[in-house]
């Protein structure tokens, strides 16, 4: 039996140090290769240097370009079994030269969140209103939609986000997987080795400043909660950590006020190890949000809002408290920081979230059972669905003649 080949089409380089998309995209390739596939990791990204060297795991890393028919002849020597495309924008672009070369391949769509769904959200803030129905049903809404039905199988992040698909886009079950962060349970040592409430000083906030939701938060914070929060606790200092820091980003810096740009942490969970208090006071997002859990690994309790909570705790309580006014957010992250045993009841509401709502053996176990099951019958799973043919067929002739026309207009203009 020949080893089964996996081709991952990635929107970026993955940057787990930079990203909760590149940590989680670095968890998946982490399945892949506990099960012996071989795996080529292609992006028409610039690469990075702060990327993951995934040649040192044994991965293959191959340049590739859009509207460029080297592709085609690039997946008709390689054949791969398994195509792993990274958000849907990669499945648009090369889903139908795959489809086209390698028909046997078994189409995989990891959605990361739900774009339309974070920009819907985005737009509503935009015009100051409350969120409704009808900010999700955009262009982007059905594009990314019409990914997940061409898509054999679609990993979904969120129970919030599945709900949504189901209930209000009628998307089939089938076609989709609950796929969470995948982590290892925390131990006894480990959490006994965390430093204590006593330890720990000032507040932090993190995340990559490339997407608008952490950036957005970052405003929020500097402007309405933490004069809040530094008029009560005067020597406080709020430490805020991000990649790709712009000069925008690193002008809000003030000493005076104990607001302080740190810029990338070499590593997040020792940065918010060193905290007391995570601030996260997200107005607008979807998915699963990376910096809560690296908070709650670290034990590190953490303040959000409605929509930086959703989808990680389930039934169970939040990993501290959860506001969404300015003055409710800076009241409650000044009572968590002064008081011991409100913030060790976070902390192990957080312990408690983690080993019981993100355990890798779990979800490996369901994701290949998953994937063995459509390896095995997946001429019956593409026919039941028939919209997916559709639109697959649809889409491959428009994108197809489009790709073919720029790439014609591009060698005439060289």
């Amino acid at each position: 039996m020949n080893q089964a080949k996996l081709l991952i089409i990635g929107f970026v380089w993955p940057e787990p140090s930079s990203s909760a998309a590149g940590s989680r995209m670095m968890q998946i390739i982490d399945l892949f290769l506990k099960r012996k596939f071989e795996i080529i990791y292609a992006s028409p990204a610039k690469f990075s240097e702060n990327a993951e060297d995934l040649e040192l795991l044994g991965i293959t890393q191959k340049q590739i370009q859009v509207n460029n028919s080297d592709f085609d002849d690039y997946l008709k020597t390689l054949q791969p079994t398994h195509v792993l495309f990274d958000r849907f924008m990669m499945e648009e672009q090369f889903g139908w030269r795959v489809s086209e070369h390698c028909p046997e391949a078994l189409r995989i769509l990891d959605t990361e969140d739900l774009h339309f769904l974070r920009k819907a959200r985005q737009q509503a803030y935009k015009d100051q209103k409350a969120f409704k129905k009808k900010y999700l049903y955009t262009d982007i809404a059905k594009r990314e939609i019409a990914s997940i039905l061409r898509s054999d199988l679609s990993l979904i992040i969120s129970k919030s986000e599945m709900s949504l698909l189901v209930q209000e886009f009628k998307i089939n079950k089938s076609l989709l997987l609950y796929l969470p962060f995948l982590l290892k349970p925390l131990k006894d040592k480990e959490i006994e080795n965390l430093p204590g409430f006593g330890e720990r000083r000032h507040f932090i906030s993190i995340g990559n400043f490339l997407h608008a939701p952490n950036w957005d938060k970052t405003l929020f914070l500097k402007e309405e909660i933490w004069p809040l929060i530094k008029k009560e606790l005067p020597e406080a200092e709020l430490h805020v950590y991000g990649a790709y820091t712009s000069q925008k980003v690193e002008q809000l810096h003030n000493a005076k006020q104990g607001f302080l740009i740190k810029g990338r942490a070499a590593n997040a969970i020792e940065a918010i190890k060193q905290a007391r208090v995570l601030l996260g006071p997200l107005r607008f997002g979807a998915g699963l949000k990376g910096k809560f859990i690296d908070a709650m690994q670290a034990g590190t309790p953490s303040i959000t809002t409605t929509v930086g909570a959703e989808g990680i705790c389930g039934d169970l309580p939040w990993c501290g408290e959860i506001a969404n006014t300015p003055e409710e957010i800076a009241r409650q992250a000044v009572l968590l920081y002064r008081m011991p045993k409100r913030w060790k009841i976070g902390q192990k509401n957080g312990f408690k979230i983690i080993n019981q709502r993100f355990q890798r053996r779990v979800f490996a176990a369901n994701f290949f059972k998953r994937l063995k099951k459509l390896e095995k019958d997946l001429d019956s799973h593409r026919q039941q669905n028939f919209i997916g043919q559709i639109l697959m067929h649809h889409s491959t002739q428009s994108t197809k003649y489009m790709s073919l026309w720029i790439e014609s207009k591009n060698k005439t203009s060289t």
